[in-house]
């Protein structure tokens, strides 16, 4: 078959990193395979992926003039464009409820999103909550295949960037800055209230320096991310929105534990007191006496990385959840065409909704002065180093002045 799956971007994402799991494997399958992007990318976007660089990447628009047998949606943004591909047949990989990124006084746009999910075509997701969700609000009967890993990468077994600690565990942070759900300035902020003297950071926004961070990672390939992990203890993962999140069992497959919030899908392999800490989302307190505890506990420690190895130990790979994947194009194949006319009339009308509702709450809004906003103004307009340079003064303001509000 031809298929074409629609992403936004190829910078280092962890959807991303899940859709060029399942193309390259249905590439290898024998599927002639095309990812269209939507964000402008050059081949440098695409080496943190070893799968990428093969992979027949091209702009929105160049895809959009080519004919497939099957184009899948990965995000919300691509599914608004679905009905603009030629395709027999049309579908959407969903890997979360995308909104929830967006604040709640933003109501047009989450509803935009979630016009998405009226679409009629054939659904796929990763977790357990999401195939449930879209059931009972949607009435879709999603496939689920949850993600695997790449046993090949993630191991026990190999370098280190450093031996761990015998003193104070080290703690790892991983995430964005920026993105408000994501919470990896708070979870520095609070690593350092809990007592932390060794953080480490691994990031995919563009970072050298963060205060308080004894080593900063900034977009790592992800073969040497494993390396990162086998030099830590504590993975902190404080996300209140995700699908189902990977750095947590990335750290498992490595030797160490985690400490993370309740956010859905954390239960598709996180218990808590058996292979990580688990805290109620938003509860800051609870996050910094949990982490002080397990800092100075060296023998729970040791224990919540045992189950953390039995759980490493029982999880697929990703061939396993790929196959899958590919079971679920294969019935697709033989299943009705889609109506890319009906896709498109479907999004059109969600937009002219959103647009009307957008302006209205805009003309209700008195506009105030944003910081954040004036630096990424000025950083559309300068050199890619000072873009840079005033990305790494965003994210230090981040963790100095972020104060103790959860995303």
């Amino acid at each position: 078959m031809k298929i074409c799956f629609l992403v936004g971007s190829m910078a280092v994402s962890g959807g991303t990193y899940v859709i060029v799991q399942h193309a390259s494997f249905l590439r290898d399958a024998g599927h002639e395979v095309t990812l269209a992007v939507q964000e402008p990318f050059a081949p440098e976007t695409l080496v943190w992926h070893d799968e990428a660089p093969k992979l027949r990447a091209l702009p929105f628009e160049d895809a959009k003039r080519e004919q497939f047998d099957l184009v899948i949606a990965t995000w919300w943004k691509t599914a608004l464009e679905l009905g603009n591909f030629r395709a027999s047949r049309h579908a959407y990989f969903i890997q979360s409820i995308e909104s929830r990124f967006y604040p709640e006084h933003e109501g047009p746009l989450r509803r935009l999103v979630d016009s998405t999910y009226t679409l009629p075509v054939p659904v796929i997701t990763e977790a357990s909550w999401i195939k449930a969700y879209l059931q009972e609000r949607y009435g879709h009967e999603a496939t689920l295949a949850r993600n695997g890993i790449r046993k090949d990468v993630y191991s026990a077994v190999g370098k280190a960037v450093e031996a761990r600690p015998k003193g104070s565990p080290r703690v790892l942070i991983e995430g964005p800055f920026g993105v408000s759900f994501k919470n990896t300035a708070l979870a520095l902020r609070l690593a350092k209230r809990a007592g932390a003297k060794d953080i480490w950071l691994l990031t995919s926004s563009p970072a050298r320096w963060i205060p308080g961070v004894s080593r900063v990672f900034s977009r790592i390939p992800i073969g040497e991310t494993a390396a990162i992990y086998r030099s830590c203890d504590i993975l902190i993962k404080l996300s209140t929105v995700e699908g189902m999140f990977g750095p947590p069992l990335e750290i498992f497959h490595c030797g160490g534990t985690a400490l993370v919030f309740d956010v859905s899908g954390h239960d598709e392999y996180i218990r808590h007191n058996e292979n990580a800490v688990v805290v109620p989302a938003g509860n800051t307190r609870r996050v910094v006496e949990e982490l002080r505890a397990l800092l100075r506990d060296r023998t729970r420690l040791e224990a919540l990385k045992d189950g953390a190895k039995k759980t490493a130990a029982e999880w697929p790979a990703w061939p396993v959840s790929s196959q899958q994947f590919a079971g679920w194009v294969a019935a697709i194949s033989v299943g009705p065409e889609t109506d890319a006319q009906q896709l498109k009339a479907i999004s059109e009308s969600a937009f002219a909704e959103y647009v009307r509702d957008e302006q209205a709450r805009l003309a209700a809004m008195k506009q105030g002065f944003s910081l954040r906003g004036l630096l990424r103004k000025l950083a559309r307009r300068a050199p890619r180093r000072v873009v840079r340079a005033v990305k790494s003064f965003e994210h230090a303001g981040e963790v100095l002045f972020g104060g103790q509000r959860v995303g």
